[in-house]
């Protein structure tokens, strides 16, 4: 009754959190209900877009001067909140944009090559789109007082906004896009649409245009490190000559200062801070202020201008407390389930724990296996992200001399009638190997987008994962054959030996679990408009084609989960790791490796200028996505298995979960 009632006391304190913490958010997204934010969705000629209109009160009877805002590649509008808050709470209406393929838009072009789908035409649809809005504010001349800005993939898409908004000049006579502010990106893709630097910077015209050039970004501003591969370090986007042109070629320009070019103002602004920053910043924030005041200072009688303080932060914080409440409710929901018929079946016989070392030697050779397995992932995660060339002629190097090996001892203990522990060891590895030697050979075929797999990132996830759950395998059969066998340990030391029953009751509480979840997620899109999120990292309500791309990659991410969770269990199965010992342990093994890749990355990058893997600018931000989800997931792994003692129930839940987090908050190639 006590153990109920704890249960019935932790499912409210969830659901308080959510509501109470999504309700604050709510406040501050809406300016205390002085903005109302709704979702529109838009059809053009590309497809569907889709995004958070904040249009404050009053701007239906009396329009108001437009922001068009955007989020970068991966991300979704809702990465633009600061600026959507903090401008709508002056006065402006602001449209923070879904591109195509990304959150709730689809395109329906052709995409040969999808990157190349997912922006150039973004912004400008959806400006079109606003200009025929009444609440939208013209001038006499027809032209609109719309501002179009975005940060990375968004800054490009906004520049070529900008630069077919003046074609469209050309030919009408007026324009539809009045100023222009970008963050975290240059002209680099421009310049792969044949764009010359002369021409992108004479398309401003008179418009108020502006750039967030932050000095740590990890892709731009500084082209001879771009040219070289080497990215990832401090940045003076200023003094770089397409800075200059930008700025029409003054005399030791100044961060922050605004000159006069073509009859319109340019600025360039560059903050201490890396790229994914920007969305989390309050430096940047006042500059976006900062620039808005200038581009429309001669609104006054509709916007505030001047006021500096800003209050996005508390959006962010409170959306922080409910995504906290959101992970929580699944432990009294799971615990509820256990107890109906059926699902009960998921409690199982706590399996026992594996023989533990016992000399000196045993306990170095643990650590060192313990070291290895958290760190390996870390070490490698480049050569099977980023298809680094010399990482991954090592491996398959190591991994073909293995398979030698393996294939040799394998023959070797048949021909000789061996102990049977050293052919079992052999061909398990064998097969592995082999297993491994083709994904490796199928590197490119694997992380390339197609129409089974479409998400551009998740596809290299999957394949470091995948990576990763065969390795820890590899490992594990060593150990075992060697050291746990020899002192008695069997495979039902390991928990895999259960029921059907057992794993199908398992299967069904983590969808259940997940439905239940994303209910509570839907009920809050619809009362509040706000997800569950905190920077980067943000659980989402999705589309159609999420759900079918989750029936693709979520099997794959189960591999992973439950390979590393498997080992992760054994590792912490001892009495020396009850209690919170042991969810450090487990924390450790799933992210440890990889928070001192990014401390040693970034560090370096703060400390000297030049990051630790100068080379490696997505794939680090990418790692820092990784971290909070793989955080939660070793969380998850060691308490679901020691509440049920089933190994199956966590890796169902994370596999599924995670991936849909991670399918609803990046790019997905849309085929429908």
């Amino acid at each position: 009754m006590i153990k109920q009632n704890k249960t019935v006391i932790l499912l409210v304190v969830s659901l308080f959190l959510i509501f109470v913490g999504s309700f604050i958010a709510y406040q501050s997204n809406s300016s205390g209900g002085d903005v109302d934010v709704s979702r529109v969705d838009f059809e053009t000629e590309r497809g569907t877009l889709s995004g958070l209109l904040y249009k404050p009160d009053g701007s239906d009877d009396n329009p108001r001067p437009t922001i068009v805002t955007t989020h970068g590649y991966l991300n979704s509008g809702e990465m633009q909140a600061p600026q959507a808050i903090e401008m709508s709470k002056r006065g402006y209406v602001v449209l923070a944009l879904d591109q195509y393929d990304h959150g709730h838009s689809i395109g329906t072009m052709e995409k040969p090559i999808p990157f190349f789908s997912f922006w150039p035409n973004s912004i400008y649809d959806a400006v079109n789109f606003m200009y025929e809005q009444d609440y939208v504010l013209k001038d006499e001349e027809g032209n609109g007082l719309i501002a179009v800005s975005g940060h990375s993939m968004g800054g490009f898409s906004s520049t070529h906004a900008v630069i077919m908004d003046e074609m469209f000049y050309e030919e009408s006579g007026f324009r539809k896009i009045d100023s222009y502010l970008t963050m975290g990106s240059d002209y680099q893709w421009i310049y792969a649409l044949e764009y010359e630097l002369d021409d992108i910077a004479n398309s401003y015209g008179p418009r108020t245009a502006g750039k967030i050039a932050g000095i740590y970004d990890e892709f731009f501003f500084n082209p001879e490190a771009a040219a070289a591969g080497q990215s990832v370090v401090k940045k003076d986007y200023i003094s770089t000559e397409e800075a200059q042109v930008f700025l029409g070629n003054p005399e030791s320009p100044t961060a922050g200062e605004f000159y006069e070019v073509d009859g319109g103002s340019r600025t360039i602004y560059q903050p201490e801070e890396i790229h994914p920053w920007n969305h989390f910043s309050m430096a940047t924030t006042e500059h976006v202020i900062d620039f808005y005041d200038e581009a429309f200072s001669e609104y006054g009688d509709l916007v505030t201008i001047g006021e500096s303080g800003q209050s996005w932060m508390y959006k962010e914080w409170f959306s922080f407390v409910a995504l906290i409440g959101f992970f929580m409710l699944f432990v009294p929901v799971i615990k509820l389930l256990t107890r109906v018929p059926f699902l009960s079946n998921v409690i199982v016989e706590q399996p026992k724990a594996l023989p533990t070392p016992k000399t000196d030697g045993e306990k170095v050779a643990n650590l060192i296996l313990v070291l290895f397995g958290a760190f390996f992932p870390a070490l490698l995660f480049t050569s099977f992200y980023s298809a680094d060339e010399t990482g991954m002629r090592i491996i398959t190097q190591v991994n073909i001399i293995l398979m030698a090996v393996t294939l040799i001892s394998l023959i070797y203990s048949v021909l000789r009638s061996m102990n049977k522990n050293l052919r079992n060891a052999s061909l398990f590895l064998f097969i592995l190997s082999f297993i491994q030697f083709f994904v490796l050979q199928n590197q490119s075929p694997l992380i390339d987008v197609n129409e089974l797999l479409g998400a551009p990132t998740g596809n290299p996830i999957v394949y470091w994962a995948i990576n990763v759950a065969l390795i820890t395998l590899m490992v594990m059969v060593v150990n075992h054959f060697v050291s746990k066998l020899p002192k008695g340990g069997s495979i039902n030391n390991y928990g895999i030996k259960v029921n059907v029953k057992s794993i199908l009751a398992a299967f069904v509480i983590a969808v259940m679990a997940i439905s239940i979840g994303y209910a509570v997620l839907y009920l809050i899109d619809i009362i509040f408009k706000t997800d569950f999120r905190l920077w980067t990292f943000a659980v989402k309500t999705f589309e159609i084609h999420h759900l079918i791309a989750l029936l693709k990659y979520s099997p794959l991410f189960f591999v992973y989960y439950f390979v590393v969770g498997l080992s992760v269990n054994m590792n912490t199965a001892s009495e020396r790791f009850d209690g919170i010992k042991g969810y450090l342990m487990a924390i450790f093994m799933f992210i440890g490796g990889l928070f001192f890749y990014l401390a040693y990355h970034y560090g370096l990058l703060f400390v000297t200028g030049v990051a630790g893997y100068p080379g490696e600018s997505l794939s680090s931000i990418v790692m820092i996505g990784l971290v909070p989800v793989l955080f939660i997931a070793a969380i998850f792994n060691r308490y679901f298995f020691k509440l049920t003692g089933n190994v199956f129930l966590a890796a169902f839940l994370n596999s599924i979960l995670m991936t849909m987090i991670m399918l609803a908050n990046t790019a997905l190639y849309s085929i429908l």
